[in-house]
């Protein structure tokens, strides 16, 4: 197994988009790592293809993946796995992580949808995680996502997430935008979610925007900017779990790159005044 993204990778890192390839190639300082949804880059060849090898080149690259469909009842695709794997070589990838979610049946759903909250969810994903690192010879991060419903469930979220990350012996990408949005939509206590999780597991971390509909409900849309209970709830995450290495994630309603690097340089101002506080009361 590679190892883990936590101790190989530092700082803050920004979602590496096909927009940002060029403005990027002009900025003095680069993000300390990148971000790619490993499909949409794996058989791009080209000028594209050379441009992204470039980027991987010169700083660590890491791959959060979208359509492994590990909650599935579809077989796995070994095929696509394999692919995966020879990405990963090529641009020497130093972490692979995927949703703990389902994205297809007889096809591809476009969507990432929830698991119901039971045992026999939390056994199935966990099997089919520990067959994806056997094959990958490489360890998973587990990404909690949002969800708007909670079909059938025979237990909490934090419950159903870390038994999977127990029984899958896989390591964690912690969303912490997704926590607050779902400890808003559903009524839990956010920094307990935080607290109760493995240390040891969390290899990075994820920050987005989200957006508020009238009714009050949270919509985690990755089109906006980070809100200061998120910031502050990020800054909660290090004081718990360490100096984690820190992703923006921004897909949609792109701003200029200038914009970008400001939330980027946020993150390691969070960071620096963490490890202040750590220094004068620890």
């Amino acid at each position: 197994m590679t190892a883990r993204a936590a101790d190989t990778l530092h700082g803050a890192g920004l979602g590496l988009r096909r927009a940002l390839l060029t403005p990027l190639r002009d900025c003095a300082t680069l993000p300390d790592f990148f971000e790619v949804s490993p499909e949409n880059w794996m058989g791009v060849g080209g000028a594209i293809g050379r441009r992204l090898r470039g980027f991987s080149e010169r700083t660590p690259l890491l791959c959060h993946g979208l359509s492994l469909n590990l909650g599935g009842t579809v077989p796995l695709d070994r095929d696509f796995i394999a692919g995966l794997g020879n990405f990963f070589a090529t641009h020497e990838v130093h972490c692979y992580s995927e949703h703990l979610s389902y994205c297809g049946d007889d096809g591809h759903l476009y969507n990432l949808l929830p698991l119901p909250f039971t045992t026999a969810a939390m056994h199935h994903v966990a099997a089919r995680i520990a067959r994806v690192q056997e094959q990958l010879g490489r360890r998973i991060a587990l990404e909690n996502i949002s969800y708007y419903a909670v079909p059938g469930a025979e237990m909490s979220e934090l419950e159903f997430f870390a038994g999977v990350v127990a029984h899958a012996d896989c390591d964690i990408l912690l969303d912490v935008n997704n926590v607050y949005v779902n400890s808003v939509n559903h009524s839990y206590d956010a920094r307990a979610f935080i607290d109760a999780l493995p240390t040891e597991r969390i290899v990075y971390l994820h920050m987005a925007g989200h957006q508020r509909e009238p009714d009050g409900l949270l919509i985690d849309s990755h089109g906006a900017a980070v809100i200061d209970p998120v910031w502050q709830l990020l800054q909660h995450t290090y004081s718990r779990h360490g100096l984690l290495p820190t992703l923006l994630e921004r897909d949609f309603k792109l701003p200029p790159l200038a914009e970008l690097l400001v939330e980027v340089e946020q993150i390691r101002t969070v960071q620096r005044q963490t490890a202040g506080e750590g220094r004068r009361y620890g």
